[in-house]
């Protein structure tokens, strides 16, 4: 497995892959295009026999959507997040999910094959982890302004009018220096990060950014789609996600190439001359890779 670069770690987390099972619907979150055997495969739980494969195979998991942010913390909060809600969706279902119109339980590979299907809950969820990012933007600034005006009305009570524009001046001076203060803060801690990290080479570091990630909203967040109607799935979406198609390429299934006596013979099926783009994937299986 191939080693991080550097501009790999700095942008850890700005990007979310979303594969799809175009037979199961499942669904398996990536912070890294390529996916892992191991790491992906812990997503899946056991709902029964064959409904957790033994390893990824590349002509079944195929890109579904890519959600680009802004800023590292903000895509590592929303990996986190979906994370969660799918385990929700995945332990503890109504059971009127699995139960047939008799009120009998559906078989064991029914329901095995029900509790796969995330594909539309994928979705919701990640709409609802967005509109939460945006109320919590709105939260704080009308907690901010209930405050400030709060404040002022005091002030306008026991002081003069001449007196108030004075101190609202102070405080808008007050408050440029302080910004002032923060971006040369923050500055100075971005060029740390980089020297420390150039002068580690490929060793992580967690970075620290200056403005803390809840207050980070959905504004830049740009959401690629494999299929631009699966984003209906969702009932409402926040206005400042922009929705993008996700450039995709023709590709057939790989078979392993042999040389032998100088000429190159495709081992299995012979297919058409398609070129064929994949993704590494550690383990020994590639899925395809997206142009985002």
């Amino acid at each position: 497995m191939k080693e991080p670069t550097r501009v790999h770690l700095a942008q850890h987390g700005t990007q979310i892959f979303f594969y799809n099972n175009i037979r199961t619907n499942q669904i398996i979150y990536s912070l890294t295009r390529s996916l892992n055997n191991n790491t992906s495969l812990k997503q899946l739980p056991f709902l029964g026999k064959k409904t957790v494969p033994s390893h990824l195979r590349k002509d079944l998991w195929q890109p579904f959507c890519l959600v680009s942010f802004p800023r590292p913390s903000q895509g590592l909060i929303a990996y986190r997040r979906l994370r969660e809600f799918r385990r929700l969706h995945e332990t503890s279902y109504p059971l009127s999910l699995i139960k047939q119109s008799n009120g009998n339980l559906h078989s064991t590979k029914k329901r095995g094959k029900i509790l796969m299907d995330q594909k539309a809950n994928s979705v919701a969820d990640l709409a609802a982890v967005l509109l939460r990012a945006e109320d919590n933007l709105l939260r704080i600034g009308q907690v901010k302004r209930e405050a400030d005006g709060e404040t002022e009305q005091t002030e306008m009570d026991q002081e003069t009018e001449k007196e108030m524009e004075k101190r609202r001046e102070e405080k808008r001076e007050k408050r440029k220096k302080e910004m002032r203060e923060k971006r040369i803060e923050a500055k100075e801690k971005r060029t740390e990060w980089i020297r420390r990290l150039q002068k580690a080479g490929k060793k992580s570091f967690r970075r620290k950014d200056p403005q803390p990630p809840e207050q980070g909203g959905v504004e830049g967040v740009k959401i690629s789609w494999a299929n631009l109607l699966d984003s209906e799935f969702a009932q409402q979406w926040p206005e400042a996600v922009v929705h993008d198609g996700l450039a995709r390429h023709r590709y057939t299934a790989a078979f392993p190439l042999k040389e032998q006596d100088g000429e190159r013979r495709r081992s299995g099926i012979e297919t058409a001359d398609v070129p064929v783009e994949l993704l590494p994937v550690s383990g020994g299986s590639s899925v395809p890779e997206s142009r985002a």
